[in-house]
Protein backbone atom coordinates (compact mmCIF):
# COMPACT_ATOMS: atom_id res chain seq x y z
CA UNK A 1 0.00 0.00 0.00
CA UNK A 2 0.95 3.84 -0.31
CA UNK A 3 2.07 5.81 2.15
CA UNK A 4 -0.27 8.53 1.03
CA UNK A 5 -3.21 7.65 -0.99
CA UNK A 6 -4.41 9.61 -3.35
CA UNK A 7 -7.94 11.30 -3.13
CA UNK A 8 -10.49 9.35 -4.86
CA UNK A 9 -12.23 12.56 -6.28
CA UNK A 10 -10.92 15.45 -5.41
CA UNK A 11 -14.32 17.73 -4.36
CA UNK A 12 -14.68 21.49 -2.93
CA UNK A 13 -16.05 20.72 0.68
CA UNK A 14 -15.69 23.78 2.48
CA UNK A 15 -19.31 24.49 3.21
CA UNK A 16 -21.24 21.69 2.98
CA UNK A 17 -24.94 23.05 3.72
CA UNK A 18 -27.35 20.60 5.54
CA UNK A 19 -30.93 21.12 3.73
CA UNK A 20 -34.37 19.32 5.61
CA UNK A 21 -35.84 16.98 2.49
CA UNK A 22 -39.28 18.28 4.39
CA UNK A 23 -38.54 21.66 2.87
CA UNK A 24 -38.93 21.77 -0.99
CA UNK A 25 -38.72 25.46 -1.04
CA UNK A 26 -34.95 25.47 1.08
CA UNK A 27 -33.53 22.63 -1.70
CA UNK A 28 -34.56 25.36 -4.00
CA UNK A 29 -32.54 27.83 -2.20
CA UNK A 30 -29.80 25.71 -1.58
CA UNK A 31 -29.70 24.83 -5.41
CA UNK A 32 -28.64 28.74 -5.70
CA UNK A 33 -26.65 29.17 -2.65
CA UNK A 34 -22.79 29.53 -2.87
CA UNK A 35 -22.49 26.59 -1.06
CA UNK A 36 -19.54 23.78 -2.02
CA UNK A 37 -21.59 21.15 -1.18
CA UNK A 38 -25.34 20.50 -0.42
CA UNK A 39 -26.40 17.21 1.36
CA UNK A 40 -30.31 17.05 1.44
CA UNK A 41 -31.36 15.34 4.87
CA UNK A 42 -33.39 12.85 5.34
CA UNK A 43 -32.66 11.66 9.12
CA UNK A 44 -32.61 13.79 12.09
CA UNK A 45 -34.43 17.14 10.07
CA UNK A 46 -37.14 14.79 8.94
CA UNK A 47 -40.04 13.77 11.94
CA UNK A 48 -40.94 10.10 11.58
CA UNK A 49 -44.72 10.54 9.99
CA UNK A 50 -42.53 13.21 7.04
CA UNK A 51 -39.99 10.27 5.89
CA UNK A 52 -41.92 9.24 2.86
CA UNK A 53 -42.49 12.62 1.98
CA UNK A 54 -39.36 13.86 2.35
CA UNK A 55 -38.48 11.07 0.27
CA UNK A 56 -40.27 12.35 -2.65
CA UNK A 57 -39.43 15.86 -2.38
CA UNK A 58 -35.82 15.03 -2.76
CA UNK A 59 -36.26 12.92 -5.55
CA UNK A 60 -37.94 15.46 -7.42
CA UNK A 61 -35.44 18.44 -5.89
CA UNK A 62 -32.08 16.21 -7.39
CA UNK A 63 -34.06 16.46 -10.92
CA UNK A 64 -35.89 19.21 -11.18
CA UNK A 65 -33.25 21.47 -9.48
CA UNK A 66 -29.82 22.21 -11.22
CA UNK A 67 -27.27 21.75 -8.71
CA UNK A 68 -24.26 21.87 -12.07
CA UNK A 69 -24.88 25.50 -13.10
CA UNK A 70 -22.98 27.00 -9.35
CA UNK A 71 -20.59 24.12 -9.48
CA UNK A 72 -21.70 22.50 -6.27
CA UNK A 73 -22.36 18.46 -5.72
CA UNK A 74 -25.06 16.98 -4.27
CA UNK A 75 -25.83 14.70 -1.97
CA UNK A 76 -28.41 12.74 0.18
CA UNK A 77 -28.38 11.95 3.98
CA UNK A 78 -29.99 9.08 4.79
CA UNK A 79 -31.40 7.55 7.85
CA UNK A 80 -28.85 5.31 9.80
CA UNK A 81 -28.42 1.57 9.09
CA UNK A 82 -29.86 0.74 11.81
CA UNK A 83 -33.72 1.81 10.98
CA UNK A 84 -36.28 0.40 8.69
CA UNK A 85 -35.92 3.77 6.55
CA UNK A 86 -32.36 3.36 5.42
CA UNK A 87 -33.25 0.94 2.69
CA UNK A 88 -36.09 2.75 1.29
CA UNK A 89 -34.18 5.50 0.90
CA UNK A 90 -31.42 4.03 -1.04
CA UNK A 91 -33.38 1.86 -3.27
CA UNK A 92 -36.07 4.94 -3.94
CA UNK A 93 -33.69 7.70 -3.95
CA UNK A 94 -30.99 5.80 -6.09
CA UNK A 95 -33.25 4.29 -8.05
CA UNK A 96 -34.94 7.25 -9.16
CA UNK A 97 -32.88 10.37 -9.17
CA UNK A 98 -29.20 8.64 -9.41
CA UNK A 99 -28.05 10.05 -12.20
CA UNK A 100 -28.44 13.04 -10.58
CA UNK A 101 -26.62 12.17 -7.27
CA UNK A 102 -23.38 12.75 -6.65
CA UNK A 103 -23.05 10.37 -3.08
CA UNK A 104 -24.90 9.39 -0.09
CA UNK A 105 -23.97 10.36 3.40
CA UNK A 106 -24.26 7.55 5.71
CA UNK A 107 -25.16 8.73 9.72
CA UNK A 108 -24.15 6.38 12.74
CA UNK A 109 -21.18 4.44 11.44
CA UNK A 110 -20.06 2.71 13.39
CA UNK A 111 -17.96 -0.02 12.09
CA UNK A 112 -16.87 -0.39 8.80
CA UNK A 113 -19.21 -3.53 7.79
CA UNK A 114 -21.95 -0.40 7.70
CA UNK A 115 -19.76 0.82 4.60
CA UNK A 116 -19.78 -2.08 3.49
CA UNK A 117 -23.44 -3.05 3.43
CA UNK A 118 -24.10 0.32 1.57
CA UNK A 119 -21.86 0.17 -1.28
CA UNK A 120 -23.13 -3.11 -1.97
CA UNK A 121 -26.46 -1.82 -1.87
CA UNK A 122 -25.47 0.84 -4.30
CA UNK A 123 -23.73 -1.53 -6.73
CA UNK A 124 -26.54 -3.87 -7.03
CA UNK A 125 -28.66 -0.96 -7.76
CA UNK A 126 -26.70 1.25 -10.04
CA UNK A 127 -26.41 -2.18 -12.07
CA UNK A 128 -29.82 -3.10 -12.28
CA UNK A 129 -30.65 0.59 -13.53
CA UNK A 130 -28.15 0.31 -15.44
CA UNK A 131 -26.70 3.77 -14.24
CA UNK A 132 -23.43 5.10 -15.75
CA UNK A 133 -22.99 7.33 -12.85
CA UNK A 134 -20.77 5.66 -9.48
CA UNK A 135 -22.04 7.27 -6.68
CA UNK A 136 -19.96 8.00 -3.93
CA UNK A 137 -20.22 7.69 -0.31
CA UNK A 138 -19.16 9.63 3.04
CA UNK A 139 -19.70 8.86 6.54
CA UNK A 140 -20.58 10.19 9.88
CA UNK A 141 -18.72 9.51 12.65
CA UNK A 142 -20.48 10.33 14.99
CA UNK A 143 -20.64 7.92 18.20
CA UNK A 144 -17.51 6.81 20.84
CA UNK A 145 -18.02 3.32 18.67
CA UNK A 146 -17.22 4.86 15.78
CA UNK A 147 -14.40 6.81 16.99
CA UNK A 148 -12.88 3.72 18.44
CA UNK A 149 -13.17 1.88 14.97
CA UNK A 150 -12.70 5.02 12.55
CA UNK A 151 -9.41 3.55 11.22
CA UNK A 152 -10.92 0.52 10.10
CA UNK A 153 -13.95 2.76 8.84
CA UNK A 154 -11.72 4.62 6.56
CA UNK A 155 -9.90 1.42 5.18
CA UNK A 156 -12.67 1.25 3.50
CA UNK A 157 -11.51 3.82 0.90
CA UNK A 158 -8.93 1.35 -0.17
CA UNK A 159 -10.61 -1.85 -0.25
CA UNK A 160 -11.91 -3.45 -3.64
CA UNK A 161 -14.76 -1.87 -4.53
CA UNK A 162 -15.16 0.58 -2.32
CA UNK A 163 -16.63 3.60 -2.15
CA UNK A 164 -15.70 5.70 0.80
CA UNK A 165 -14.60 9.89 -0.18
CA UNK A 166 -14.87 11.51 3.02
CA UNK A 167 -15.61 11.49 6.51
CA UNK A 168 -17.73 14.15 8.61
CA UNK A 169 -17.27 14.68 12.69
CA UNK A 170 -21.22 14.87 13.62
CA UNK A 171 -19.89 16.11 17.04
CA UNK A 172 -24.03 16.83 18.65
CA UNK A 173 -24.19 12.59 18.55
CA UNK A 174 -20.82 12.25 19.51
CA UNK A 175 -21.17 14.68 22.73
CA UNK A 176 -24.16 12.73 23.55
CA UNK A 177 -22.62 9.93 22.98
CA UNK A 178 -19.76 10.34 25.32
CA UNK A 179 -21.59 11.84 27.88
CA UNK A 180 -20.25 15.01 27.46
CA UNK A 181 -21.70 18.03 29.95
CA UNK A 182 -22.81 19.96 27.53
CA UNK A 183 -26.13 21.12 25.77
CA UNK A 184 -24.28 22.92 22.79
CA UNK A 185 -23.79 21.93 19.66
CA UNK A 186 -20.04 21.96 18.28
CA UNK A 187 -19.48 25.15 20.93
CA UNK A 188 -16.68 25.35 23.48
CA UNK A 189 -17.42 24.52 27.52
CA UNK A 190 -16.13 27.35 29.88
CA UNK A 191 -16.02 24.93 32.08
CA UNK A 192 -13.40 23.04 30.08
CA UNK A 193 -9.69 24.56 29.45
CA UNK A 194 -9.44 23.65 25.59
CA UNK A 195 -11.14 22.41 22.92
CA UNK A 196 -13.58 19.47 24.14
CA UNK A 197 -13.29 17.73 20.60
CA UNK A 198 -9.92 18.55 19.58
CA UNK A 199 -8.56 15.18 20.26
CA UNK A 200 -11.75 13.52 18.22
CA UNK A 201 -11.12 15.51 15.31
CA UNK A 202 -7.47 14.93 15.25
CA UNK A 203 -8.02 11.46 15.48
CA UNK A 204 -10.25 11.21 12.47
CA UNK A 205 -8.96 13.28 10.67
CA UNK A 206 -5.25 11.35 10.74
CA UNK A 207 -7.20 8.06 10.06
CA UNK A 208 -8.65 10.30 6.64
CA UNK A 209 -5.33 10.95 5.54
CA UNK A 210 -3.92 7.53 5.72
CA UNK A 211 -6.68 6.41 3.86
CA UNK A 212 -6.85 9.15 1.15
CA UNK A 213 -10.38 10.67 1.95
CA UNK A 214 -11.37 14.17 2.29
CA UNK A 215 -12.13 15.21 5.69
CA UNK A 216 -15.07 17.63 6.97
CA UNK A 217 -16.41 19.43 10.33
CA UNK A 218 -19.68 19.15 12.11
CA UNK A 219 -22.12 21.60 12.66
CA UNK A 220 -21.84 24.82 14.83
CA UNK A 221 -25.45 25.10 16.48
CA UNK A 222 -25.64 28.71 16.79
CA UNK A 223 -26.89 30.51 14.00
CA UNK A 224 -26.55 33.52 15.64
CA UNK A 225 -23.00 33.65 17.09
CA UNK A 226 -20.56 34.50 13.53
CA UNK A 227 -18.12 34.87 16.16
CA UNK A 228 -18.16 31.22 17.56
CA UNK A 229 -18.63 29.57 14.04
CA UNK A 230 -15.55 31.62 13.11
CA UNK A 231 -13.35 30.57 15.80
CA UNK A 232 -14.66 26.61 15.48
CA UNK A 233 -14.03 26.88 11.87
CA UNK A 234 -10.50 28.18 12.33
CA UNK A 235 -9.75 25.57 14.51
CA UNK A 236 -11.29 22.78 12.12
CA UNK A 237 -8.82 24.61 9.33
CA UNK A 238 -5.93 24.66 11.59
CA UNK A 239 -5.70 20.99 11.49
CA UNK A 240 -5.78 20.21 8.30
CA UNK A 241 -9.93 19.74 7.95
CA UNK A 242 -11.42 20.29 4.25
CA UNK A 243 -14.39 22.10 5.18
CA UNK A 244 -17.02 22.55 7.64
CA UNK A 245 -21.18 22.09 7.83
CA UNK A 246 -23.12 24.97 7.46
CA UNK A 247 -26.89 24.80 8.88
CA UNK A 248 -27.82 28.41 8.13
CA UNK A 249 -27.00 30.44 4.90
CA UNK A 250 -25.73 33.07 6.62
CA UNK A 251 -23.14 30.59 7.50
CA UNK A 252 -21.82 29.59 4.04
CA UNK A 253 -19.70 32.47 3.34
CA UNK A 254 -17.89 32.31 6.49
CA UNK A 255 -16.50 28.94 5.98
CA UNK A 256 -15.91 29.19 2.29
CA UNK A 257 -13.39 32.33 3.89
CA UNK A 258 -11.69 30.29 6.05
CA UNK A 259 -10.86 27.31 4.35
CA UNK A 260 -9.76 29.44 1.11
CA UNK A 261 -6.09 29.32 1.63
CA UNK A 262 -5.49 33.69 1.40
CA UNK A 263 -3.56 34.91 -1.50
CA UNK A 264 -0.08 35.36 0.34
CA UNK A 265 -0.16 31.67 1.94
CA UNK A 266 -0.77 30.69 -1.44
CA UNK A 267 1.93 32.91 -3.12
CA UNK A 268 4.75 31.71 -0.46
CA UNK A 269 3.42 28.01 -1.23
CA UNK A 270 4.27 28.83 -4.66
CA UNK A 271 7.30 30.10 -3.65
CA UNK A 272 8.89 27.39 -1.87
CA UNK A 273 8.08 24.99 -4.66
CA UNK A 274 10.26 27.21 -6.91
CA UNK A 275 12.91 27.70 -4.91
CA UNK A 276 13.58 24.18 -4.23
CA UNK A 277 13.28 23.39 -7.84
CA UNK A 278 15.92 25.45 -8.13
CA UNK A 279 17.89 23.86 -5.57
CA UNK A 280 17.35 20.04 -7.09
CA UNK A 281 18.90 21.29 -10.26
CA UNK A 282 21.57 22.20 -8.28
CA UNK A 283 21.80 19.35 -7.09
CA UNK A 284 20.51 20.32 -3.36
CA UNK A 285 17.73 18.34 -1.21
CA UNK A 286 17.04 21.65 0.63
CA UNK A 287 17.35 25.67 0.44
CA UNK A 288 16.60 28.62 2.32
CA UNK A 289 13.45 31.24 1.35
CA UNK A 290 13.58 34.48 3.45
CA UNK A 291 16.16 33.00 6.27
CA UNK A 292 14.23 29.58 7.02
CA UNK A 293 15.57 26.56 5.76
CA UNK A 294 13.04 24.77 3.79
CA UNK A 295 13.12 21.25 2.44
CA UNK A 296 10.89 18.02 1.07
CA UNK A 297 8.35 17.89 3.28
CA UNK A 298 8.46 22.11 3.37
CA UNK A 299 7.24 20.68 -0.58
CA UNK A 300 4.54 18.38 0.41
CA UNK A 301 2.87 21.63 2.64
CA UNK A 302 3.37 23.75 0.24
CA UNK A 303 2.03 21.38 -2.11
CA UNK A 304 -1.11 20.95 -0.33
CA UNK A 305 -1.75 24.16 -0.59
CA UNK A 306 -1.83 24.87 -4.07
CA UNK A 307 -3.81 21.70 -4.47
CA UNK A 308 -6.13 23.42 -2.59
CA UNK A 309 -6.42 26.99 -4.35
CA UNK A 310 -6.30 25.30 -7.78
CA UNK A 311 -9.34 23.07 -6.84
CA UNK A 312 -11.21 26.19 -6.32
CA UNK A 313 -9.77 27.94 -8.54
CA UNK A 314 -11.16 25.63 -11.15
CA UNK A 315 -14.60 25.57 -9.62
CA UNK A 316 -14.53 29.49 -9.61
CA UNK A 317 -14.37 29.02 -13.40
CA UNK A 318 -16.70 26.33 -14.38
CA UNK A 319 -19.16 28.61 -12.21
CA UNK A 320 -18.22 31.80 -14.50
CA UNK A 321 -18.77 29.91 -17.97
CA UNK A 322 -22.72 28.51 -16.59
Amino acid sequence: MKHMPQQPRPRLQRSLLAVPGANPGMMEKAAKSEADYVFLDLEDAVAPDDKAQARKNVIAALGDLDWKASGKSVSVRINGPDTHYMYRDLVEVIEQAGEHLDGILVPKVSAQEDVHMIETLCEQIERAKNLRRRIAVEALIESALGMVNVEAIARRAIAPGGRLEALHFGVGDFAASCRARTTSIGGLNPDYPGDPWHSALTRMLTACRAYGLRAVDGPFGDIKDAGGFLESAERAAALGMDGKWVIHPSQIELANKVFTPPPEEVARAKDILRALESAAEAGQGAAQLEGKMIDAASKRMAENVVAIADLIAAGESAQQKK
